[in-house]
């Protein structure tokens, strides 16, 4: 086993899309024959179990924010001179080149971006985007390999970052292995799903502004007017109360359920009668990969830049423009009553098989 170990930093909210990322490649990593480290900043995710295993050790870094991670950061390289260093988040893959740059270390830094930069720069204002952008152009060309899990993630970095075509390397995300399928086929307590006569839409994600549930709701509220369905919200947020607020004046309350967050969202997905997306933007939709693997078909917007890719510009699911709530409710409608094959979903989405996934880091990472 080689005495330079392989890094791993991370800082996220516990329970986001980069948190499944880490779960499915960390057991994937205890295969190859290397030592890693995995570093981790306090009051942040990724959450791990206590037996993390033997190949892969914890590092504290000391500080409770990513704005304060570059000098322990720094500390860490100049101490343990890793091999290869991955981050994701654009805080900690500024700070992972800043860090290398000071201390002058070899090591291969190996960097994530998980989001449309298009979409992102679209919600801020001109400054706070230009300095974005402009941070980006000055660090990330400097990694030696930026991995993104969708191509047009990519082409936002190659455009407006300045990342060599050469350097960019597109990895699925690592979803699907055995324990998922075990997931997905474990009972839920939730009286709809058992009730054959009522379709049951679903949909799954923090309950925040980019995720746009009111234009779910409002196409709900359609779609109830032509047919009866039930629509359930899994995920939590400050926008509860708006929705729930909503949900009551559009005369569908009774008929939508927010039960919060769920650790096992693949079980609703499995049960559920049509999947759907409403977001703003995205950066590869692992919900609609995960609502595919379970057979159960999609409706999602067109948002940058995750959904068209999985869907296939539309062919394996119906695309909607961002805050269609007319198109969407026809899309869903249209959606019950044709349903794609279940088995040619499931076969769409192999390339996010964990082993796969994991392979393609390693050799990103030089490994």
């Amino acid at each position: 086993m080689s005495q330079r170990p392989v890094t791993l930093l991370f800082a996220t909210s516990g329970h986001s899309g980069v948190d499944r990322v880490v779960a499915n490649l960390l057991p994937e990593f205890a295969r190859v024959p290397r030592q890693f480290h995995l570093l981790t900043i306090r009051n942040h995710g990724p959450l791990i179990s206590d037996r993390l295993p033997a190949n892969i050790r914890e590092i504290r870094l000391g500080v409770g924010t990513k704005k304060l991670v570059m000098p322990p950061l720094a500390l860490y390289l100049r101490r343990h001179r890793p091999e290869v260093l991955l981050t994701a988040n654009h805080q900690l893959n500024r700070a992972a080149l800043m860090a290398r740059r000071l201390t002058g270390v070899d090591t291969r830094v190996v960097i994530r971006m998980g989001m449309s930069l298009t979409a992102m720069g679209a919600e801020m204002g001109r400054a706070k985007r230009e300095r974005l952008f402009a941070s980006m152009r000055r660090w990330y060309p400097l990694a030696d390999a930026v991995v993104t899990p969708s191509q047009g993630v990519a082409d936002d970095l190659e455009r407006l970052a300045h990342v060599a075509h050469d350097r960019l390397h597109v990895i699925r995300n690592p979803l699907l292995n055995p324990r998922f399928y075990e997931q997905a086929a474990e009972p839920v307590e939730h009286a709809w799903y058992g009730d054959a006569g009522t379709p049951v839409i679903l949909a799954a994600g923090s309950l925040e502004p980019r995720k746009d549930f009111p234009t779910l709701l409002r196409a709900f509220a359609r779609l109830r007017q032509r047919r009866d369905a039930r629509l359930v919200i899994l995920g939590e947020g400050k926008e509860r109360e708006r929705l729930t607020r909503l949900a009551d004046a559009l005369g569908v309350a009774a008929h939508v359920s927010l039960p919060g967050f769920d650790g096992n969202p693949y079980r609703h997905m499995a049960r559920a009668d049509v999947f759907v997306l409403s977001s703003r933007r995205e950066g590869a939709s692992a919900v609609i990969i995960e609502a595919m693997a379970c057979g159960t078909p999609v409706v999602s917007t067109d948002c940058p830049s995750g959904p068209a890719e999985a869907l296939a510009n539309g062919e394996l699911g119906r695309l909607v423009a961002v805050g269609d709530d007319v198109a969407m409710a026809e899309a869903i409608e249209q959606t019950l009553c044709h349903p794609p094959d279940p088995d040619v979903l499931r076969a769409a989405v192999q390339e996010h098989r964990c082993e796969v996934a994991a392979n393609r880091y390693l050799r990103a990472m030089g490994l």
